[in-house]
């Protein structure tokens, strides 16, 4: 027993579709992985970049570091041959 209602689409319409829909996935699934793989090329770009900047820092930071330490010895060398008033009382 056929049913009275007018078929739609015939199995090779379905089977066109189909192909159809999987080609446009093939192609976004191709157009996904080039974006993921310009994002990885940006995100290596970004961390190497990133790893320059910590090494200015701690390069700033040891320059801070030893200057402070130049500085502490500087005011010992001035406080060692700073001659001192003997009728001025110690503190």
């Amino acid at each position: 027993m056929r049913s009275a209602r007018r078929v739609l689409y015939t199995p090779e319409r379905v089977h066109t579709l189909f192909a159809k829909m999987k080609s446009d996935l093939a192609a976004m699934h191709f157009k996904h992985l080039c974006e993921l793989s310009d994002l990885r090329r940006e995100l290596d770009t970004v961390r190497a970049e990133f790893e320059e900047l910590k090494d200015v820092v701690r390069r700033r930071v040891a320059a801070e570091a030893e200057l402070a330490s130049l500085r502490r010895e500087r005011q010992l060398m001035l406080a060692l041959s700073a001659e001192r008033d003997p009728a001025m009382p110690l503190q």
